[in-house]
């Protein structure tokens, strides 16, 4: 179980660096790499900036496959973890009481006591955390789908490159469960000795820990300023990013046809061209931050985001200021009073 755990880690990082290495390869202004750059735009274009008679692309209201993915999976992987962290609890309270008394009786075993203890505090912690992290991408995926449904009016003709389809179907996938991998092996057997349980002995005879309100809630009091603070830094974006999104449905209603588009102001518009862009990123480095930054696999993840969105931004902006004559010069591209 423990090398199965070790390979999901390795292949997520694996996945997110082949994912962000060539985004970041066609960004390096070495000459050649035209070509190369080219065909990476291709992929990653979609709505106003794809030609509509391009190939091999889907309609873009096919985002909503992402979001429904997106809810579907994390939460069977928020369920899945806190009922993990639940039976935890009982084990490390008996564990901390266990030490507590080695080290009264026996001196010489106590810094082994101390180590064991503290060593399986920061296994539930951890967690617990997870549970957390988990939590706030819940809230994500919920407000995304949301906004797929009532909040954007794609245009018929919007369209996505089936590549740029596959690889948020992917982003969704990988995402939430980087939230979770270094231990999602003990999670999944942990469930599966429950189904394993209930096949077995049937609901009436199966073993019912006695849940309390303080069982849920305490953990999540004893997260340390980090994780508080990403949430923070999280909702914030969070907040913004909703704004922006209102604020792009709303523009099909403001043109007097159907297909015309129009400049987007209010909120982060008045410094970016792609706010929403932004405060994605913000979003993610909330969870970084949340996360305390030790797993790899979450600084891997916040890269890509950056560079994915780096990139899509600065062909958005590209367009914007090809489209509009009138296009505010003091926008930057997705960094404000930087980039």
């Amino acid at each position: 179980m423990e090398d199965l755990g070790i390979g999901l880690v390795s292949l997520l990082r694996a996945a997110w660096i082949f994912a962000t290495l060539p985004i970041v390869i066609a960004f390096l202004p070495l000459p050649g790499l035209g070509w190369f750059r080219s065909s990476l735009l291709g992929f990653a274009k979609r709505g106003k900036i794809l030609q509509s008679n391009s190939k091999l692309t889907v309609p873009q209201r096919y985002f909503s496959h992402f979001y429904v993915v997106a809810v579907f999976w994390t939460t069977i992987l928020l369920f899945a973890v806190w009922f993990y962290a639940i039976k935890m609890l009982p084990s490390l309270i008996e564990h901390d009481f266990f030490s507590t008394l080695t080290s009264h009786l026996t001196g010489g075993s106590h810094a082994f006591a101390l180590h064991k203890s503290l060593s399986t505090r920061d296994h539930v912690y951890n967690v617990w955390l997870s549970v957390f992290l988990l939590l706030l991408m819940e809230a994500q995926v919920l407000r995304r789908l949301y906004e797929t449904i009532y909040v954007f009016n794609y245009s018929p003709s919007a369209r996505m490159h089936i590549l740029g389809y596959f690889a948020g179907l992917f982003f969704y996938t990988a995402a939430p469960l980087s939230l979770c991998c270094t231990f999602a092996p003990e999670v999944f057997d942990c469930v599966k000795n429950l189904v394993a349980e209930f096949i077995v002995k049937g609901k009436d005879r199966m073993s019912r820990p006695e849940l309390t309100i303080w069982m849920f809630v305490t953990p999540f009091l004893r997260l340390r300023w980090y994780a508080w603070m990403g949430a923070v830094i999280f909702f914030w974006g969070w907040i913004h990013q909703f704004r922006c999104h209102e604020i792009l449905g709303s523009l099909r209603e403001k043109s007097e046809k159907p297909e015309e588009y129009v400049i987007p102001y209010g909120d982060w518009f008045e410094y970016v061209s792609s706010p929403h862009y932004s405060a994605e990123i913000v979003i993610y480095g909330g969870l970084l931050v949340a996360s305390g930054g030790a797993d790899l696999s979450l600084w891997l993840l916040f890269a890509f985001v950056v560079a994915n969105l780096v990139f899509a931004a600065t062909e958005t902006h590209r367009w914007y200021v090809h489209k509009f004559e009138d296009y505010p010069h003091n926008r930057y591209v997705i960094f404000p009073f930087v980039y």
